[in-house]
């Protein structure tokens, strides 16, 4: 037999017992004892000898109301809130810079970017008749404004640095 013969038959036999039933089911297949989990899992509680309860972590005797590591605790005698403790994690980031200063050409290219199409878009919606020097204005200020924005953009690197881009430690 010949290579592609063998290859042949093993497509057959897969073809033919393509909608078989397996022949075991995967409750019957064995399953590595590795695998098992407990059906709780085991919790692990711990605490400190009885002997150095009363001990802060310098192995100095503590005050009563005072943790290990010398602070006091909070009871909640004084009126705190329970949201208190939740909001000790809590990250607020500095406000962001302001934004930058536009020029008079940029402002004018921003205008004419989204002006054309918000004109051509309440024009359709009004169902105004539009002229063709008004249809020609809105599509050419669009497009300006693209071609402005994208020549102003620049391509090189920042004018601020000096002679290195490299990182800074």
């Amino acid at each position: 037999m010949t290579p592609q013969s063998d290859e042949d038959e093993v497509w057959r036999q897969i073809v033919a017992s393509f909608n078989d039933t397996a022949e075991r089911d995967s409750a019957d297949q064995p399953w590595p004892d590795s695998e098992n989990v407990p059906a709780e899992p085991l919790r692990r509680v711990v605490k400190p000898p009885e002997e150095f309860a009363d001990l802060d972590l310098n192995g100095e005797p503590r005050e009563p109301g005072e943790s290990r590591d010398g602070d006091t605790l909070d009871r909640g005698d004084e009126g705190d809130t329970p949201g208190d403790e939740e909001d000790e994690g809590h990250f607020e980031p500095p406000p962001p810079p302001p934004l930058p200063k536009l020029d008079l050409p940029t402002k004018l290219a921003w205008l004419a970017l989204f002006g054309g199409p918000a004109y051509l878009l309440v024009a359709a919606m009004a169902d105004w008749r539009m002229e063709g020097w008004a249809l020609f204005t809105a599509v050419a200020a669009f497009i300006g404004g693209f071609v402005a924005l994208v020549v102003r953009m620049g391509d090189g690197p920042p004018n601020d640095g000096g002679w290195d881009d490299g990182a800074v430690l």
